[in-house]
């Protein structure tokens, strides 16, 4: 059995229902156990390091400020190779619009790499990321329990129409906007969370 890395990423950490969409997927435990959970909010340094192989790119400083603006869910999960294949196969391809239907990205997720999960794509990035990680946050035992379900709306597909129109400059204010009250009747943030959610979603649209 092997060890891999799972982060709930902002965009499916604070929208309950796809929260509660994927946990049940991952809470099945079918070829694999979760070993870990808990909240927690990286340092800008560790997602640097995380993402290192992304450096340069033009989006790099937005995937900083989004996986560090909020605590996100992280855990262990260990598996074998093949089951640590088939659980990538279901959570499916990284960006939202090449996700195979079906998938959890193509059903939860947004836009662009706003995908709402990661896991670790093979045995050897697991162990890697497993240690790089348990420098920051112990990676030992499961301190948190996800719901499995939710009263609060799914709104993907809402997010991802004007998701698309922000991005293709149509509507920007008035569907920015909109994401930010769909957002709002999707989780429990108020305030300073809730713009921080707003922000780091956007952000992925420019």
């Amino acid at each position: 059995m092997a060890d891999a890395l799972l982060i709930f990423k902002p965009d499916a950490a604070y929208r309950l229902a796809a929260r509660a969409g994927i946990w049940r997927w991952l809470s099945t435990e079918r070829e694999w156990k979760v070993e870990s959970l808990d909240w927690f909010q990286p340092p800008a340094s560790l997602i640097e390091n995380h993402y290192d192989f992304l450096q340069g790119r033009p989006f790099f400083p937005w995937l900083v400020d989004f996986m560090t603006a909020l605590p996100v869910v992280v855990g262990r999960v260990t598996a074998s190779a093949e089951s640590l294949m088939q659980m990538r196969w279901d959570l499916g391809e990284t960006q939202i619009a090449k996700s195979r239907p079906g998938s959890l990205r193509e059903h939860y997720g947004i836009f662009g790499g706003l995908n709402c999960l990661h896991l670790s794509d093979a045995p050897e990035t697991g162990d890697a990321e497993v240690k790089r990680w348990s420098q920051f946050v112990q990676l030992d035992a499961v301190k948190v329990r996800l719901e499995d379900e939710s009263e609060k709306p799914d709104h993907t597909y809402h997010l991802r129409s004007l998701a698309t129109q922000v991005a293709n400059g149509i509507h920007v204010d008035l569907a920015s906007q909109a994401i930010g009250e769909l957002l709002a009747e999707e989780s429990e943030l108020e305030s300073t969370e809730l713009e921080a959610l707003r922000r780091i979603t956007l952000g992925a649209l420019s």
